[in-house]
C-alpha cells in the first residue's frame, strides 16, 4: 500500500519508496512493480506522473488525475516554478551553505546549465575508521535544485567531493562498501522531502512534505541526528 501524502480531485501525491520505478522502463527489465500501476490499482483511477524521481530516490511523487492538469503541472516543472527540497546524507563536513553552478552533459554530449543550492542541517563524526582516517564524517543537507537535469543532485554533490551515501553511480565506492558491510545498508540516501507549487486549478499555494523512509531514518539515528 502506497503512502498517500496529498489528494484532491485533480492531483494525488505519494511518498515513493526507494527502489520503486515510477513506470515501466526498458532499462530496468528486472522490475516487477511500478508506482504508476500500484497507485492506479490502489485508488481505482487513471493517474499520470507529472515529474520524475530516480528509481533509487524516495519521497514526494506527484500525479495528475486528468490530462489538462497533467499538462499544466508538467509545464510548471519545465519552467522551474515548482520548489523541490531534498534531504541527502553525504560524505564529509559540508559548508553551512553552498551554491553549485556546474553545467552537465546530456546523453548526446551537449552541455546544459545546472544549478543546485544546499544548506547543512547537521554534521556527525563517528568512531568508525575508513582508509587512513580514524573516524568518519558525514553531513545531512537540505538541497534545492533550481534546474531539473538527470541525476543533477547526485552529480553536483559528487563534483564538490561530498557524494551521497549509497550512490553506486556517482558516489564513493569505499563509503558504499562500508555502509553495506557494517550496517547492511544499500539505500541511496536521497529523499524528496517537499514540493511547493501553485495549484493549476484552484491557484492555491500547495506544500506537500514527505517523511523519510525507514532506512534513511535508521542512518539518521546512527548519526545521532
Amino acid at each position: 500500500m502506497l503512502d498517500i501524502l496529498y489528494r484532491d480531485e485533480h492531483l494525488i501525491a505519494i511518498n515513493k519508496p526507494h527502489g520503486l520505478l515510477v513506470h515501466r522502463s526498458s532499462i530496468a527489465a528486472d522490475a516487477e512493480e511500478f508506482a504508476l500501476q500500484l497507485l492506479r490499482d490502489q485508488v481505482g483511477l487513471k493517474v499520470s506522473p507529472v515529474h520524475r524521481l530516480d528509481r533509487a530516490t524516495g519521497g514526494v511523487l506527484l500525479f495528475a488525475l486528468d490530462k489538462q492538469v497533467e499538462i499544466a503541472m508538467q509545464q510548471q516543472f519545465s519552467d522551474n516554478l515548482v520548489q523541490k527540497n531534498y534531504l541527502a546524507i553525504v560524505r564529509g563536513y559540508t559548508p553551512d551553505v553552498e551554491e553549485i553552478d556546474y553545467p552537465l552533459k546530456k546523453e548526446n554530449g551537449t552541455l546544459q546549465e545546472a544549478f543546485t543550492a544546499y544548506k547543512t542541517l547537521s554534521r556527525a563524526e563517528i568512531a568508525v575508521p575508513l582508509g587512513k582516517h580514524d573516524t568518519s564524517r558525514y553531513s545531512l543537507i537540505d538541497v534545492k535544485p533550481e534546474t531539473g537535469r538527470m541525476h543533477q543532485i547526485r552529480k553536483h554533490l559528487s563534483h564538490v567531493n561530498h557524494p551521497i551515501i549509497g550512490d553506486t553511480t556517482h558516489g564513493c565506492n569505499k563509503q558504499n562498501r562500508l555502509f553495506r558491510e557494517k550496517w547492511e545498508m544499500t539505500t541511496l540516501l536521497l529523499h524528496a522531502s517537499k514540493l511547493m507549487f501553485n495549484h493549476p486549478v484552484t491557484h492555491q499555494s500547495i506544500i506537500i512534505p514527505a517523511p523519510v523512509h525507514k532506512e534513511f531514518n535508521r542512518v539518521m539515528v546512527l548519526m545521532d541526528w
